[in-house]
């Protein structure tokens, strides 16, 4: 592995190992989770004013810290919703932005500095209004102002100033709630029994081989699968089938919060990586890809974004792919999430 390596994102092994949880560790989680119950309790007694857009809004989060597939989910929501006649908006923070203090609308071409990965990546998949805000009220405000008849919010189930009618947890199948303990003593935002609270649970499943007869999902619990069978040229051409790497030794990039499901994806498709994990929201320099050797590089969609692929620092070459993801969930789930939603005479 090139020096990549030393850049990795950086998870205690306490939180998701049999690994003893270190004092200091416990005392920080305590004060965190007295702060977060008083905070929730402030806007559940209605002493903090919730505000809500005046069209639907279905919240897509997760409990855990970390990435746990909620922006491939967020995708598949406004495709769907798409083709069911709404007009939907997606409501982001934006994170890693430069300037994250000012509101921004995102389109498919904005600079991800300024727009942030996550947001660009959904604003090129959906075409779809992307406002993003830390305030993610103002978000949706704006994006039904703008004409949207529904309203996504991505990574907002702890923005509790934002109402919401439709609440969709996502949770790691591989890895779970780890140790079951708040920040910093474990990966968790919440205490579990919130997760418990909301309309829908969807488990992204593990494309790990040996994992995968583990991970199974429980009652009330949606599986979703992260496929991903193309791998695209980032300088243009025709895209190549995944599997035409199959048997070949190639650098796998990826700066997510768990690379290492990025990483068992392609490998469980018989493909001979060389990983390099970055930390989430990592921006690439020509340095980050100087692995010593000349093979073919797969990067994540969310990461070949960041890519600049003309003008001043550009430097990505043939050798440089888009490995995109699509998430696919029972039909059932669907069904069951549009009866949720008003009936489009009534909007």
């Amino acid at each position: 592995m090139s020096g990549a390596s030393d850049r990795q994102p950086h998870v205690p092994a306490y939180w998701y190992g049999d690994v003893p949880v270190p004092a200091h560790a416990r005392l920080l989680s305590g004060l965190y989770g007295a702060v977060t119950d008083l905070r929730r309790t402030l806007y559940r007694k209605g002493l903090k004013r919730r505000r809500h857009p005046g069209v639907p809004v279905i919240v897509v989060g997760n409990i855990t810290a970390g990435g746990a597939g909620k922006t491939p989910l967020t995708i598949a929501l406004v495709q769907r919703l798409k083709q069911e006649g709404w007009n939907p908006g997606v409501a982001s923070r934006g994170y890693g932005r430069d300037d994250i203090a000012t509101p921004l609308w995102v389109e498919r071409d904005t600079d991800p500095r300024i727009g942030g990965d996550e947001p660009v990546l959904i604003a090129r998949r959906t075409g779809a209004r992307l406002r993003a805000d830390r305030d993610r009220a103002a978000a949706a405000k704006a994006l039904a102002d703008a004409g949207c008849d529904i309203v996504v919010c991505d990574d907002g189930l702890q923005h509790y100033r934002l109402a919401r009618d439709i609440e969709i947890e996502v949770v790691d199948g591989r890895r779970r709630y780890g140790n079951g303990q708040l920040l910093p003593a474990g990966p968790l935002r919440e205490p579990p029994e919130r997760g418990a609270e909301c309309d829908f649970r969807v488990v992204n499943m593990p494309n790990l081989a040996g994992d995968a007869a583990a991970a199974t999902t429980g009652f009330g619990e949606w599986p979703m699968r992260l496929i991903a069978d193309q791998a695209l040229p980032l300088l243009g051409g025709r895209p190549l089938k995944l599997d035409a790497f199959v048997g070949q030794r190639v650098h796998a990039v990826a700066g997510i919060g768990d690379p290492e499901r990025y990483f068992g994806m392609l490998r469980s498709l018989g493909i001979a990586i060389v990983p390099h994990a970055f930390a989430d929201h990592h921006r690439y320099s020509a340095a980050d890809f100087e692995f010593g050797s000349r093979l073919p590089v797969l990067m994540t969609e969310k990461d070949a974004v960041k890519i600049p692929l003309a003008g001043e620092g550009a430097f990505a070459s043939d050798l440089h792919y888009s490995v995109p993801v699509r998430a696919e969930l029972p039909e059932a789930f669907w069904v069951s999430l549009l009866d949720k939603l008003p009936s489009r005479g009534a909007r």
